[in-house]
């Protein structure tokens, strides 16, 4: 199975990289895992909506061309279904199971993703109600598909 992450911005913390690391190493075991970093949309800390619409336009047009056509894209977004750690490990079974070897998830930048990365999205996710650093969230998926492939695998976990 190939899994990329498709990610706005450039990871600078030098703790985050360690951690993504290690279950980048620990994944090599179940998956080809890449990180496409694309670079963010310059812009004032103040914009208005339209100048949103613009940044968060420019970013998605980025991301998009980094999409296969082939693959299976499903969008973190604070309004994306939230599963438990067994759901996705399921999903991500049921994905290989049916044909889709590449899956591709999609972390926006600071404004969130553009509408039409939320439309070429086959499925939203979502880790809680709550916001996160992009940057942090890298760490939180990365663990949680090696998780989740431990859990297809049947090998033990910490819970």
């Amino acid at each position: 199975m190939n899994i990329s992450i498709i990610t706005v911005g450039k990871l600078k913390e030098k703790y985050l990289k360690q951690g993504i690391d290690e279950y980048l190493k620990r994944l090599t075991a179940y998956a080809k895992v890449e990180i496409i970093e694309i670079p963010d949309e310059k812009a004032p800390e103040i914009l208005s909506d339209n100048e949103m619409l613009q940044v968060k336009a420019k970013e998605g047009d980025r991301i998009l061309s980094k999409i296969h056509p082939d693959a299976h894209v499903i969008a973190l977004a604070i309004e994306g279904k939230m599963k438990t750690s067994e759901e996705l490990a399921e999903r991500i079974d049921n994905l290989a199971t049916y044909g889709k070897s590449k899956i591709v998830f999609v972390i926006g930048g600071s404004l969130g993703l553009s509408e039409e990365v939320m439309k070429r999205a086959d499925e939203g996710l979502s880790f809680s109600k709550m916001t996160f650093p992009h940057q942090l969230m890298r760490l939180i998926l990365v663990e949680q598909v090696y998780r989740a492939f431990r859990i297809i695998k049947g090998e033990p976990y910490h819970k």
